[in-house]
């Protein structure tokens, strides 16, 4: 919001049959709302005095609001004068809050802002302004959502999970910050707000006979199969993949096709190299050159396709895992990891910004960690067998237990043995009557 104004003036006129005046301020030249486009120069601080006090009673009471009128003038002469105009949003603050949060959530096309939406809307029984917007109501909306039930079905309702209400509480939040640096609301309450702390979450993933089992089941919805598929061998996310288009797909110099795409989650760009396999599934090659480059890669792809039928899909593949889209790209993570690929050339493929975030997956893929499970067991394990032969103070089989074992006894004897471990070494145990194996 931009002003040209200089001054502030206190002024009054006449109300109620000329009995009373009513103080405004005068604006001069005015400021413009580069909102609304309007140039404003008066301001009405509804306080009134006495035109004509016939008492001392009524004298006191125009000197006393007389001098309130004249403090705010002055603090509005202050706030001009550092260039702060919030004073002037008074009727933006009787501005519908549902109705912008409604009109935000229809320009993103993620369900969740739906969802805040309709749970913000069912706190507030239908009806927030912007000026009612404080620290309190928004703490109070918090409890609610720790509380409250799914709306995703009314049939059967179901208590919101925690990790949903902080999602929700976290979109909240941030339409909070937006409305603020639009001026819609005067002061940001996230400072003063706790988040809403999510539980670990087990990272479903594939493994890769179950990719193979996926390509080889039907699907009722083809051009889901593709997408998710396509998202495995990439690691893209949903929101990524349903915006793509033939243009993404770029040349290398020196052969092979990458895919450029600027992350809708993060704003960022990744330069990822696709596969042969990768770009067949799409038909990339098929009428390349009769192809708008501008088109989607899956234009028939939707939000509702992603729930009930991917869940009959995976089913139908005999997997009992809780598979949603985005596990495309935990598999991608995870399969890349376990295939032996850095973890920082995964990192830069999924476009994560703090290889911590990467390294949960080398966690979920760890084969050593596999490994090391048996290495502890509860039954005894076999040792290895020695024949002795001759002396009657050599050590038997079970006493040979490792090279302390035989220093010890080597010590106390002069002479030389030869015993063989594993068939493939052989030792020469000390002893007079010659040599022995195993």
């Amino acid at each position: 919001m931009t002003t040209i104004c200089k001054t502030v003036t206190l002024r009054s006129r006449k109300i109620k049959n000329g009995t009373q005046l009513s103080f405004y301020l005068d604006y001069y030249p005015g400021y413009r709302d580069e909102e609304t486009m309007k140039t404003i120069r008066h301001e009405s601080l509804g306080i009134y005095i006495y035109a004509k006090p016939k008492n001392q009673r009524e004298r006191e009471y125009n000197e006393t609001m007389t001098e309130k009128a004249e403090a705010i003038r002055c603090k509005r002469f202050e706030s001009i004068v550092n260039e702060r105009f919030d004073f002037f949003d008074k009727e933006k603050q009787k501005g519908d809050f549902l109705e912008y949060i409604r009109k935000k959530s229809a320009r993103r096309d993620d369900n969740r802002y739906e969802q805040v939406h309709k749970h913000f809307s069912d706190f507030c029984k239908g009806r927030c302004t912007f000026g009612e917007i404080t620290v309190e109501l928004c703490q109070r909306f918090r409890e609610h959502l720790l509380t409250t039930n799914s709306t995703k079905s009314t049939k059967h309702p179901k208590p919101l999970s925690r990790n949903t209400a902080a999602l929700y509480w976290s979109s909240f939040r941030g339409l909070l910050h937006i409305a603020y640096k639009e001026h819609k609301i005067t002061e940001n309450p996230n400072g003063f707000l706790e988040k809403i702390e999510k539980l670990p979450t087990d990272k479903e993933s594939l493994s890769v006979q179950e990719v193979y089992t996926l390509a080889e089941t039907e699907c009722d919805v083809p051009v889901l199969k593709m997408a998710f598929l396509f998202a495995c061998l990439t690691g893209l996310r949903k929101s990524d993949v349903r915006r793509l288009t033939w243009r993404m797909f770029q040349l290398y110099g020196n052969g092979g096709i990458f895919v450029k795409i600027r992350m809708q989650k993060t704003g960022q760009f990744i330069n990822n190299p696709i596969s042969e396999e990768a770009l067949n599934l799409i038909g990339y090659y098929d009428n390349a050159e009769g192809r708008n480059p501008d088109e989607l890669v899956f234009p028939s792809l939707n939000e509702t396709m992603t729930k009930e039928p991917l869940k009959k899909w995976i089913a139908s593949a005999g997997i009992t895992k809780h598979i949603t889209f985005h596990c495309s790209r935990h598999t991608f993570g995870t399969l890349q990891v376990e295939a032996g690929t850095a973890i920082y050339v995964v990192q830069k493929m999924l476009g994560h910004k703090n290889v911590s975030t990467t390294e949960i997956y080398a966690q979920m893929g760890d084969s050593q960690k596999r490994a090391s499970v048996d290495r502890i067991s509860l039954k005894p394990k076999t040792q290895q067998q020695l024949r002795i032969v001759g002396g009657t103070n050599a050590p038997t089989a079970d006493t040979i237990d490792n090279n302390d074992t035989l220093k010890k006894f080597n010590n106390k004897n002069t002479d030389t043995m030869n015993y063989t471990r594993n068939n493939s070494e052989q030792f020469t145990f000390p002893h007079n009557d010659g040599a022995m194996n195993k």
